[in-house]
């Protein structure tokens, strides 16, 4: 199996690259050997895995061997190298999944200390090392959830295309995700001083430079993660522009793909600044650079204005994709085509191109000149603009619509929904005034888990539900999807909607403690959070036994008209008997004659 192999090769390199490190003189006890360890293990991970049997081997004039098929290795293959793109999006499906419910798992531990005030089990800073793995995990799934498994097993069929462009580089890129949960869960194990990190998902220094093992984990595991977003940011975008099928212009790209599309412009462009200030950290810790030192010519603010140029294009590279798959299912459940289908690419590029201009908003608490705020606050409010396009036109698709209201769409009902409140309560955020008083309160934990839970995760079980037949084969229980989803909708209302009363009242974010005039709010908030978290037990019954035993699919069961449902369910290798002939718009629902692709029937393409 891949995974042991990786580990196995990993451990090699990791020792031989500590070794290598002390025998250079490095100093033992020291971080660098560490991160130099890591790098070898990194390596060793990837050449493990299957980067050398699938690969590397023709470096050396010997054959590579060939990749697992659904023929040759079966369910095996899941666990496996593959350069299928629709393994490869289930491998990410249920690698952020399982990521998803284990930082669920720490929001859960750090909502128990705060039922009551005063210390009940965690410490400040263990509280603080809880909620700072939540944050980075869950961030972790909001960046690559919905690109890594829709995007790679969705994207390329509704173009038309075999594969992705880069089929081995798109391998790599989801084999670059297990060792950022191998560091972030390492950090936490270590005890004493280097008790994992206690500085947020955001990492600021002097916090990140000072001692602690653990937050040198973290530096590196965030930095992995950015890799992996490039590399498979510039996959979507070539595969894109290069494997369209014959027929497919821009003006027929299905809505997901325009979404996925303009997300990788966002992960290709502002990624490269994370891992540059990450990198610029980690030379503090390790090489006696003084980037972020004060007393020796830095500054921690040169590491927040280079963070937050990246993180709030980040912000957009989570909920653009939601907003693809909210604007994907509504025309297939409303029968209606999709309203301003142009519209609503102009505004992903509007959001695309404004995303840069607003980064310092998240700093009017820092001491910036008075004449600086005004133009940053005027660019937030505008990119307000292209977003109210995108939702206008989920608005316009459902008006006067023949709704079915299945497991998928209220997802996507619920993401409008929920993102309207995100949205109006980050007007707040964006006036400097209210800001001031806002800032690092309860308030912005609201408006952000609305945004991006509300927005994004919400629109990424709808994906789950909505293309679950064509990934499977089977369907769903529509009875307990129906169960999840308004236990869910519900118990997510019930834990954020009081956060802004919080948060209004003076309760800050990252403490372990607060006044006792908050006790009865955060009582309520933690005792809804477990209600919450349970929900999702109803998600996995339903997928797990559904998936083994459940019925089986039509191969369009919704009557969608994009590409990915005109074929086997779930589809052949190479996902086409014959690359298809588009001819026509994939959302003209009720217009008489229209066709939106012309497939070779199955036995005549076996002729």
């Amino acid at each position: 199996m891949s995974w042991i192999k990786g580990i196995l090769f990993g451990v090699v390199g990791y020792l031989a690259g500590y070794w290598l490190s002390i025998s250079l003189g490095v100093e033992r006890g020291t971080e660098a050997p560490f991160a130099i360890g890591y790098v070898f293990f990194f390596a060793g991970w990837l050449l493990g895995a299957g980067v050398w049997d699938h690969w590397a081997r023709s470096w050396f004039g010997l054959e590579n061997k060939t990749p697992p098929t659904k023929e040759s290795h079966g369910w095996k293959r899941y666990f496996m190298f593959s350069t299928d793109h629709k393994v490869i999006g289930v491998q990410y499906l249920v690698t952020f999944a399982l990521i998803f419910f284990l930082a669920g798992a720490f929001a859960m531990a750090f909502r128990y200390e705060l039922m009551r005030p005063g210390r009940d089990w965690l410490s400040p800073k263990e509280f603080n090392t809880v909620m700072s793995t939540h944050g980075i995990l869950m961030i972790a799934v909001a960046v690559s959830a919905i690109i890594g498994a829709f995007g790679n097993f969705v994207m390329p069929i509704q173009i038309g295309a075999e594969d992705m462009a880069f089929p081995r580089i798109n391998a790599l890129s989801y084999w670059t995700t297990p060792p950022v949960v191998f560091l972030i869960l390492g950090a936490n194990l270590l005890q004493g001083a280097d008790y994992g990190f206690d500085f947020g998902w955001t990492a600021y220094p002097p916090l990140s430079t000072v001692a602690g093992l653990g937050k040198l984990f973290f530096l590196l595991a965030f930095m992995t993660l950015g890799l992996s977003s490039i590399l498979g940011a510039l996959n979507i975008l070539i595969t894109v522009i290069r494997l369209r099928a014959p027929g497919m212009t821009w003006g027929r790209l299905p809505i997901f793909t325009w979404g996925v599309f303009t997300t990788s412009f966002l992960s290709l462009i502002f990624t490269q600044f994370v891992f540059t200030g990450l990198f610029m950290v980690v030379l503090d810790r390790v090489a006696g650079t003084a980037f972020f030192a004060p007393d020796q010519g830095g500054g921690a603010l040169l590491y927040e204005n280079i963070f937050w140029i990246y993180s709030h294009p980040a912000v957009y590279v989570m909920i653009i994709p939601g907003f693809a798959i909210m604007l994907e299912i509504l025309p297939t459940f409303a029968r209606k085509p999709l309203y301003g289908y142009k519209w609503a690419i102009g505004g992903f590029f509007g959001i695309v191109a404004m995303s840069a201009t607003v980064w310092a908003h998240h700093m009017f608490t820092s001491g910036m000149p008075d004449w600086m705020t005004v133009p940053f606050m005027a660019a937030t409010e505008f990119i307000s603009i292209p977003t109210g396009i995108i939702f206008l036109s989920a608005l316009g698709t459902i008006w006067m619509g023949k709704l079915r209201l299945k497991t998928p769409m209220l997802f996507a009902l619920a993401v409008v929904f929920n993102f309207l409140i995100g949205g109006l309560t980050g007007i707040f955020n964006a006036d400097v005034a209210t800001d001031l008083q806002l800032h690092d309160t309860y308030w912005v934990v609201g408006h952000f888990h609305y945004t991006i839970v509300g927005g994004e995760i919400f629109a990424l079980f709808a994906g789950i539900y909505y293309w679950f037949p064509k990934i499977t084969g089977r369907m769903f229980n529509e009875k307990l999807g129906k169960l999840h989803f308004w236990w869910m909708f519900l118990g997510f209302q019930a834990v954020f909607l009081p956060m802004f009363w919080l948060g209004y009242n003076g309760m800050n974010r990252r403490i372990a403690d607060y006044i006792p005039e908050l006790a009865g709010t955060n009582m309520w908030v933690s005792a809804s959070a477990f209600l919450l978290g349970a929900s999702f037990l109803v998600f996995i019954y339903n997928v797990v036994n559904s998936w083994v035993r459940g019925p089986q699919a039509a191969n369009n069961p919704w009557g969608a008209r994009t590409l990915e449902w005109q074929i086997e369910s779930p589809p052949i290798e190479h996902n086409f008997h014959q690359i298809p002939t588009v001819t026509g718009h994939p959302y003209d629902y009720g217009v008489e004659g229209s066709v939106h692709a012309v497939l070779a029937p199955q036995a005549e393409a076996a002729d």
